[in-house]
């Protein structure tokens, strides 16, 4: 069964991530240590290495390996970093987040996600992990991060998570609205300043709470 499941996490990872271009070794490395199928709901482990967007419950979906492995490779992590995930999910990708900065604060707005989140870390011994329950769409927050990854879209772009950057902070966010989006990187250059650079065109389930684009205020 162990060696079923290595094969498996090692064609997942050069037939899908490297093949969307996802070469950065200690990304490849984050990804063959943190075991994926202890964080996959137990009615879909048989396809927890698949490149499909599993389904986690609460309408959300866990995000399929090659996109996290470009979200990881865009933000270029290093140790000692202080990231920022908005959208736990099971946990997996904080996981992730941690095993290349040390320490991660994750934001899940349903409850269940959280705690389960939470018991499954646990469970792993990954222990920098902080995960709050709460709605980042009407959260606060410091301009202290060196890297946010929000893992849900955003209809039109909403600058609040760019501000929570601290000057050489990036952001990965995408924008847009189905059949296909954006996916951007935004790095804070200055106190007032930003770089927003345009990475691929996906589609993934829209961020909890977010306004529809017509009626988008901020």
């Amino acid at each position: 069964m162990i060696e079923k499941s290595d094969a498996a996490r090692r064609q997942m990872i050069d037939q899908q991530v490297r093949g969307w271009d996802v070469l950065d070794p200690r990304v490849l490395e984050a990804l063959a240590a943190v075991p994926r199928e202890h964080f996959v709901p137990e009615a879909y482990r048989g396809v927890a290495f698949a490149d499909t967007a599993i389904p986690i419950g609460h309408g959300e979906f866990m995000l399929r390996p090659r996109i996290e492995g470009r979200i990881l490779q865009a933000l270029g992590l290093d140790r000692g970093e202080r990231v920022l995930e908005v959208g736990t999910g099971t946990g997996f990708f904080a996981a992730c987040l941690e095993y290349l900065s040390g320490d991660v604060e994750s934001i899940e707005i349903h409850a269940a996600l959280a705690d389960g989140a939470a018991r499954a870390l646990e469970r792993l011994g990954v222990t920098r992990v902080r995960v709050a329950c709460a709605d980042a769409l009407d959260h606060s927050f410091e301009p202290h991060y060196q890297a946010i990854a929000v893992t849900g879209s955003m209809p039109v772009y909403d600058p609040r998570f760019e501000r929570a950057l601290a000057v050489g902070g990036r952001l990965f966010v995408v924008v847009g609205s189905q059949p296909v989006m954006e996916a951007r990187l935004v790095t804070r250059t200055a106190v007032d300043a930003w770089l927003s650079e345009t990475l691929f065109e996906t589609c993934i389930e829209p961020l909890c709470n977010t306004p529809p684009a017509a009626l988008f205020h901020f």
